[in-house]
This record gives C-alpha cells, sequence and structure tokens, in this order.
C-alpha cells in the first residue's frame, strides 16, 4: 500500500484541526448563554444537609425559584415542614420543579395538574404560587397526612399511575424543605449568575416577596409600599454596614425586619431566627432571576459569584451595637 502524500496528510491535519476548533467554539458557546441565562439548562444552586455529613442535591436556579415558592406558600398557610417536603417530592416527580406547558393529556404545570379534572383554568394552573396552594388545599384534607408515608399521602392528592415514584424523590425534597422552611440555617447556596430575562432592582425583590409570602411578609417589616396608585406596603430600604466596615447600602436594599409571629403568615410559629433563615434561602434561591447581588442574615452573608458560593462569617452586630449574631433583618441587596 503507498504511503499518503504530504498533501494529503496536511489536509487530514487541517481537517482535525478543524474539527477541534468547531468542538472549542460549541463548548464556549454553551458556557456563554448558561452564564447569560444564569445556568438554567444545569446545575447552579445546592442544598446540603445541615449535620455536615456530606449528603447534598445540586439543581438550576429555575429549580431553586419554583422550589422556594412551593416553600413559601406552605409555610404561608401554616403548613408544617412535612407538608413542604410532600409538595417538593411531588412537583420534582410530576415537571422536576419546572412550570412546564405540557403532559399527559391536560396535565400542566408544576404539579401536572389538569383543568378538566377541576384543579383550575390553565391561566391559573400554570402560575406556581397557585398550583402550590391548590396543592395544599387538597393535602390538608387527607386525615393524619403529617404520619403517612409520603408516596401514600402524594398519592391522596394527585391520583398517579405511578404512586410510588415520588419515594425517590423524598430524600432531596427533605433537604430542601429544611433549608426552604428556615429550620437548616445556611445550607442553600446559588451561584447567583444574573439571568438576562428576569426583572431587577428592589421593587422587583418586594413584588416577588408578594407574589409568595403575601402582603404580609412586608407588613409586618412595618414599612410602606406604594403601587399602581393604591396604598401597600414596603420595606424602607435602609443603609447597613458592609463587611468590609464601609458604608453600604441605599436604594439597592430590601430590609426585612423579622420576629417571632406565634402562627400565621411565613412564620407559621417558627420562631425569628427560623423566619429569617428561610426568607434569607428564599432570596439566594431566587438571586440569578432578580439579579440580588448579596444576601445577609444572622451574621452571616452570601454574595453572588463567589466560587464556593458559601454563606461566611461577618462582622454584623445587632440593633443596640453589641456584637452578636446580627439577626433582627435579612438584607437583601440588589446588582447595580
Amino acid at each position: 500500500m503507498s504511503e499518503p502524500s504530504p498533501t494529503s496528510k496536511r489536509r487530514g491535519r487541517l481537517l482535525r484541526i478543524g474539527a477541534a476548533l468547531v468542538v472549542l467554539l460549541a463548548v464556549a458557546g454553551y458556557l456563554a448563554v448558561q452564564y447569560l441565562t444564569g445556568g438554567t439548562g444545569g446545575p447552579g444552586c445546592k442544598v446540603v444537609s445541615a449535620d455536615d455529613d456530606g449528603v447534598g442535591y445540586e439543581f438550576t436556579p429555575e429549580q431553586a425559584v419554583n422550589a422556594a415558592t412551593i416553600a413559601a406558600v406552605g409555610t404561608g398557610r401554616g403548613m408544617p415542614e412535612r407538608a413542604v417536603t410532600i409538595a417538593l417530592a411531588t412537583a420534582l416527580q410530576e415537571s422536576g420543579l419546572r412550570n412546564i406547558e405540557h403532559g399527559d393529556r391536560d396535565s400542566l404545570g408544576l404539579f401536572q395538574q389538569r383543568p378538566s379534572q377541576g384543579w383550575g383554568t390553565p391561566k391559573q394552573i400554570m402560575e406556581p404560587t397557585y398550583a402550590a396552594g391548590v396543592f395544599y388545599e387538597h393535602l390538608a384534607k387527607v386525615p393524619g397526612y403529617t404520619r403517612l408515608p409520603l408516596t401514600v399521602a402524594a398519592q391522596r392528592v394527585q391520583r398517579s399511575g405511578f404512586p410510588q415514584a415520588y419515594a425517590k424523590h423524598e430524600p432531596d425534597a427533605t433537604l430542601l424543605a429544611a433549608a426552604l422552611t428556615g429550620r437548616a440555617a445556611a445550607t442553600l447556596t446559588c451561584q447567583g449568575r444574573p439571568s438576562a430575562t428576569r426583572a431587577s432592582g428592589p421593587d422587583a425583590v418586594r413584588a416577588a416577596l408578594v407574589r409568595d409570602f403575601g402582603r404580609e411578609v412586608l407588613q409586618e417589616a412595618g414599612a410602606e409600599v406604594g403601587g399602581s396608585g393604591n396604598s401597600s406596603t414596603r420595606p424602607t430600604p435602609t443603609s447597613s454596614p458592609s463587611p468590609g466596615g464601609a458604608s453600604g447600602t441605599d436604594d439597592r436594599t430590601v430590609t426585612l425586619p423579622v420576629r417571632d409571629t406565634g402562627t400565621g403568615a411565613v412564620g407559621g410559629g417558627r420562631g425569628a431566627v427560623q423566619r429569617g433563615w428561610q426568607l434569607a434561602h428564599w432570596a439566594v434561591a431566587n438571586a440569578s432571576a432578580l439579579h440580588i447581588e448579596r444576601v445577609s442574615y444572622a451574621g452571616r452573608e452570601w454574595t453572588a459569584g463567589v466560587t464556593d458560593g458559601r454563606w461566611r462569617t461577618t462582622d454584623a452586630k445587632n440593633a443596640d451595637g453589641t456584637a452578636g449574631q446580627g439577626s433582627e433583618a435579612v438584607r437583601i441587596t440588589t446588582a447595580r
């Protein structure tokens, strides 16, 4: 067999180099899109066990927003953490925590609810807060649901053809529920890469808080909010020290004082510190969607874009100026 000519060898090398460049460009393009869109196509968030046992679950910013909404709606209704776990496991199975516009027959949304079966109109079902609310409404009617196996409780609501499928999501749902109800402090982080398609700024944060928790979450902050010419509530932005000691934030920061409300919206008798961690984790989960740059609470701070995404200890002080936990308020700072 004759040897390939120098021209053929050169052509072969050029083809291989060209193919390698195409692959590199494709990878670079994919990474650029992931950065600009907040990484909705791959994991950008993580929740870990409070027991420091190495157990964790990674998920996307899109899933984080939906999970935070489901938890907020549940606690806003005074539902226990077990109810939130059941709801999250159900949504993980039914939609992968994505608000999808298709499914089996006329199934829609996070929980794949069917308009033809009385779950609501298509428009209502595609609204995550409505979908979560109607799920909890049905779950609350299941006698002793907190004592039932998760698969049984979920099936009583969903009437799925594959009831055992919910079981595989229980560990991840349990981690998410612990973080998003605020019981497990500083356990949820996201990279916080900004989404190119969502609103930003303090007004967007306030609107999203009202969407998920109801107006009570802002009314309890003791401030006023204007909107559409009607009287409503808004936490007035306040200055707060930054970790480096510089005077900080201004009209970019939403400050949410937290306190133990006993029962009712958000807290559900969970206590002020747990309430604060729910709000703080909610903000981190929404960081990409709302262009949130920094969240601080209880002497800890999360910052968007930090490689490891961990909550770091700060030199925050309590309201009376003493060194301590600094747990009197959650501060959510938006990007410029």
